[in-house]
């Protein structure tokens, strides 16, 4: 009797694999490295937020909008920074990307818990909680999803709370109304140089994906503020 097969892997995951086998191979030498400062500084950052907030519903809040983030940053920094085989980069790749959908619902959960009615704080945070586990299912199960399909699915996660922003408006002012809204044009521009893959200034150093990275970190920082500002105005 002949040795038994190996099974073989699905053909779109060998195809990726092959595609990122390539790109690891040349990929720019700063890749990851934005992200991988950023992490320990988002979960000072978040832990700070956490213990001065000045209530319970606060502190989970803050909780949940940390643990996104470190999640968002650090998983990044693992992924873009090592040289992985091809089962564990596509491991890594779904949650990379899965986290995408947790921070923009993570980001939400202060906003909603702090600033609007329990009635109203409650619908939308079952609507972007349910979009974000929805967005992690179609991430986890389509690693391969082509990047026209699921990048705008980012985009729209992120601006589907839009119609928040006048209570938002009422309750939290209009710097933080302001900070939200730049906070998501930079989450958006960064979706629109990682669709678009350019401008690509310095693929040996820093390309498209780079100034994604930058995008998101800025972005981070303008909602940071935006919480701390949400959070430490909390009375209860």
């Amino acid at each position: 009797m002949g040795a038994p097969h190996e099974p073989k892997e699905p053909a779109s995951e060998t195809v990726s694999d092959a595609v990122h086998d390539a790109v690891a191979a040349v990929k720019p030498r700063l890749r990851g490295w934005l992200h991988a400062g950023t992490a320990p500084l988002a979960v000072a950052a978040g832990l700070v937020l956490v213990i001065l907030a000045p209530t319970t519903t606060a502190r989970v809040a803050s909780a949940v909008f940390t643990v996104c983030a470190g999640l968002l940053f650090g998983t990044s920094a693992v992924y873009h920074r090592g040289n992985w085989s091809p089962r564990t980069r596509m491991l890594l790749k779904r949650f990379d990307h899965s986290n995408i959908f947790l921070i923009i619902a993570g980001s939400y959960t202060p906003f909603a818990a702090l600033l609007l009615p329990e009635g109203r704080g409650r619908t939308l945070l079952f609507i972007v909680w349910g979009g974000a586990i929805a967005g992690v299912l179609f991430r986890v199960f389509w690693v391969g999803a082509p990047r026209w399909l699921y990048t705008p699915v980012y985009v729209a996660l992120g601006w589907v709370a839009v119609m928040y922003l006048p209570d938002f408006l009422r309750t939290g002012g209009p710097a933080i109304v302001t900070l939200i809204i730049v906070g998501g044009g930079l989450y958006t521009l960064g979706a629109v140089v990682y669709g678009l893959k350019r401008p690509d200034p310095s693929p040996r150093w820093f390309g498209f994906h780079e100034i994604f990275h930058a995008c998101t970190v800025a972005a981070f920082v303008t909602h940071y503020i935006a919480v701390s500002m949400t959070v430490y105005g909390h009375s209860g």
